[in-house]
């Protein structure tokens, strides 16, 4: 993936560079949202049945908001991880993805 090319705000690159640092460049792949400045879902692998929807948008300056999502969509946790630091975005996402 070649952050420096997606369209996406600052703080949204500034997830993913530190996603990359941390876990591989190859570890996890993006599901496309192109009309979503603020926003991107990632997933392990190639398998997007379980995501992580990471925004900026409606957050404190330097905040981010996480969803988590699961195979069966009643289990999602939509709008529960809000106005979060960086270490917390990437401790939800240890326990999400089990890393």
């Amino acid at each position: 993936m070649n952050i420096w090319a997606i369209e996406k705000d600052l703080n949204i690159k500034h997830f993913l560079v530190e996603l990359v640092c941390r876990y591989g460049e190859n570890t996890f792949s993006l599901l496309e949202h192109p009309d979503q400045y603020q926003a991107v879902e990632i997933f392990l692998g190639n398998d997007n049945s379980l995501s992580a929807y990471i925004y900026t948008f409606a957050q404190a300056p330097g905040k981010y908001g996480v969803d988590i999502k699961y195979p069966i969509s009643t289990h999602n946790i939509i709008g529960e991880n809000e106005n979060l630091s960086l270490e917390q975005v990437f401790s939800i996402l240890c326990v999400h993805f089990e890393l």
